[in-house]
Parts: C-alpha cells; structure tokens; sequence
C-alpha cells in the first residue's frame, strides 16, 4: 500500500519517538524529507540527520534531542496536506507563536524557514510548523 502523504508520516513519527523518549528514528528516505530534517537541524530541533542510499531503498535516520529530559520539539503540525496545499506569499507569512517557533515552506529556492523565505523575498508552500 502506497502513503499518502510521506511528510505527515515524518513527522507523526519524530513526534511518537520523542514521546516515548527514543534516542533516534528511522524512517523511509526521500530528498524532501532530508531537506526538512536538515532545516530541523539547522534551527537546533533535532541532533543530527542522516540520508542512507546504499542499500538501493533510502533510509532516512534523525537524532533527537532533549533538554533537561524533555523533547526540545512542543509540537510539529502538518499545514499544507494533500487534500489541501496551504500556500504562503512573502508578505502573508505570520510568525509561529509570537516568533518563538518556525514555519517550514517549500519555495522555489528550496526548503526554508519562513524567516529565510521572507529575506530570499520568496513565498510558497507552508509545509508543517515547529514549536
């Protein structure tokens, strides 16, 4: 059976590890999800992320992160889903409660924060939000 929706399965899989207090999780790989997990990266939500091709399916593998024994990720929602793209303009992007957390958005440069999208003076698909 094929999925849906790869992206949600990501997160809804980051979000179970961490609640079951998991080092790490591994998933089913694809460049879009690498490129989401290296932005998750850079903005300090997980330690590390890993793309392995080497046995002809990809395997995408994350290392969580915890501080003082809780997740560092409150909460990772899905925006744009298949059923519904939610799209954003440069100008229509809202900062993710009060600025404290980030929007992920697919553009046409790549996958970027909200933040980086605003400067590149880019809009596009709002993929999921991290808090």
């Amino acid at each position: 059976m094929s999925m849906q929706d790869p992206i949600s399965d990501m997160l809804t899989r980051v979000r179970n590890a961490q609640m079951a207090g998991k080092k790490s999780v591994e998933m089913p790989g694809s460049k879009l999800k690498a490129a989401v997990a290296k932005v998750l990266e850079d903005e300090g939500y997980i330690a590390a992320h890993n793309l392995d091709s080497s046995s002809g399916k990809p395997r995408l593998s994350i290392e969580l992160r915890y501080f003082e024994g809780k997740p560092v990720i409150a909460e990772i929602q899905r925006v744009s889903k298949p059923s519904l793209r939610r799209y954003a303009g440069k100008d229509d992007m809202k900062p993710v409660r009060g600025g404290l957390g980030v929007a992920i958005v697919s553009t046409s440069r790549g996958v970027m924060t909200d933040r980086a999208a605003k400067a590149a003076g880019v809009g596009g698909e709002v993929l999921c939000t991290v808090f």
